[in-house]
This record gives structure tokens, sequence and C-alpha cells, in this order.
């Protein structure tokens, strides 16, 4: 017995040490700053001065601050575009994606760069691309007969620019899990539905969503938190205009923080959007369960 002990002593250390350095990471950079986080965001610290508690001061403020509720309205509004869209593109490309024909590994690859390439370089050539005057998207529309747009200088169309912008930035990666998910669905079950005389259509819908719903559920959940804490896009393309239509937590936090040099007031926003994440999270997770039973 003393031998089994040794051995299962000696392989319990040899995981804690493996796993210490991430342990250190996580604390260190993650969990300390979280909870000096939470501390902050009853002061009114500016990054300077010695912090003096103010209780929920910062919180009141928040609920009496017009551009922050419109951040919120705005961040709603991007969820909703952003994470249907990108979830049914997803899976549709990843489905043609999976089939078997000559040079489709070429096509995957094409479909993976965005993932390879910097958020802020891509974003710059988007902001070219969707240039009123003279940006190749509007050449191709007036080329075709329709009105050019006026994309991100326009309140009313900013956050749907930065939507298709968004979307197309994420496709690769979530394509890729899809992707992985199809190529262990059991070819035998397509044949058998096949020869039931089941359409394509039917096959994806009966059998290959089915199969796939904890992906699904995996790229839903990550979607929902990248989605509330876009900032890259609009920190290069908009900077939360025009007339604050772009304006996210996510940026405002950074805007008082940095900027305002209001660090308590950016924790107490940084709170609130985290409780947001959180809620969302957890009853996306409750009706995952409910689905599942």
């Amino acid at each position: 017995m003393a031998p089994k002990k040794s051995i299962r002593a000696h392989k319990t250390l040899a995981g804690w040490l493996l796993i210490a350095p991430a342990f250190l990471c996580f604390v260190i950079f993650l969990l300390i700053p979280a909870v000096m986080a939470v501390g902050m965001s009853f002061t009114s610290y500016n990054g300077f001065t010695q912090m003096r508690f103010n209780g929920l001061d910062n919180y009141i403020r928040l609920f009496q601050d017009t551009y922050f509720l419109q951040s919120l309205g705005n961040i709603c509004l991007y969820v909703v575009m952003y994470v249907p869209s990108v979830i049914i593109l997803s899976f549709l490309l990843a489905v043609l994606l999976n089939q078997a024909v000559p040079g489709i590994r070429v096509f995957r690859v094409l479909f993976y760069l965005p993932c390879l390439t910097s958020t802020v370089a891509s974003s710059m050539v988007w902001k070219w691309l969707m240039n009123p005057q003279g940006g190749l998207l509007n050449n191709i529309l007036t080329a075709l007969g329709l009105p050019a747009c006026t994309w991100l200088n326009d309140s009313r169309t900013a956050m749907m620019s930065i939507v298709i912008i968004c979307v197309w930035s994420t496709l690769a990666s979530n394509i890729m899990i899809y992707l992985s998910a199809l190529q262990n669905v059991p070819p035998a079950v397509y044949e058998s539905a096949s020869m039931d005389g089941a359409s394509k259509f039917r096959q994806v819908w009966q059998i290959t969503l089915p199969l796939v719903a904890p992906t699904t559920f995996f790229v839903l959940t990550m979607a929902l938190i990248g989605a509330f804490q876009v900032f890259d896009q609009i920190y290069v393309l908009t900077s939360g205009g025009p007339a604050h239509a772009t304006t996210v937590p996510m940026y405002s936090i950074y805007t008082n923080a940095f900027n305002e040099s209001q660090l308590g007031y950016a924790c107490a926003q940084a709170m609130v959007l985290f409780l947001m994440i959180l809620v969302v999270t957890l009853v996306q997770q409750h009706f995952n369960k409910e689905s599942l039973l």
C-alpha cells in the first residue's frame, strides 16, 4: 500500500507543478486585478491621488449617465445583429467546406486567413473599403445601379457596418470549430438517410443540426461573451461615433479609465458589464440543459 500511496503522491505533486505556472499567471494577471476592480468600483480613484471610498456613488451615477445607458442599448443591438449572423453563417459555410470535392482544402485555407489577420490592420482595410467617397463597396453598388451607402459615417448604418466587419473577422474560427464537429459525424448516418429518401436539406436539418448541438452551444456562448466585449473595431473605425451610435460599454470603460482618469467609475461600469455577461450566460446554460433533457 505504501508504494501505491507514494506513486499517487508523486503524480499529484507532478500535476500541481505542471499547472503551477498557468495558475500563477491566472492569479496575478486575472484574479487579483478582478478583485481590485471590484474594490475600486466603490472609490473615486483617478489613478493619481489616494483612493477614497464613496460607497454606491459610482453605481448611482451609472444610471444617470445618458451616454452609458446609450452604450447598453447599442451593445444589445449589436448582440442581436451579430450573434445570429455569425452562428448561421459559420454553420452553413462549415457544411459547404465539409463536402468531399476537389480543391476543398484550398477553400478551407482561404476561409481561415481572416483569423490570422491583425484586427487593427483588417479594420483599416475595411475603413478604406467603406469610404463613402471612392470606397470599393460604394463603387460596386453604383456599378450595379444601387445608391451609395455612407456606412461608418452615418448613425443609422454605422452599427450595421461594425457588425459586418466583426462577423467577417470571427467567421474563420467558428467555421473551424463547426468543421471539426461535422467531421466527427459518422458517414453511415447520412448514407442511411439517403437510402430512406431524405433530401440534403432534411439531412442537415434533422441529422446535422442535432448532432452538432453541443458545438452550437459552445459557439453561441463564446459569440455572446465576445459580442459584449467588442472594442477593437469600434476604437479603430468610429471611436464610438457618429453621435455615439457605436459607443459600447467596453469603449465607455476605456474612455473613462484612460482619457478621463476616472478609474473608479470605469470599474463600476466594468462590474455592470460583467453582470450582464454572467446573467446572459446563466440563462443560456439553463435553456441548454432543458433542451438536452
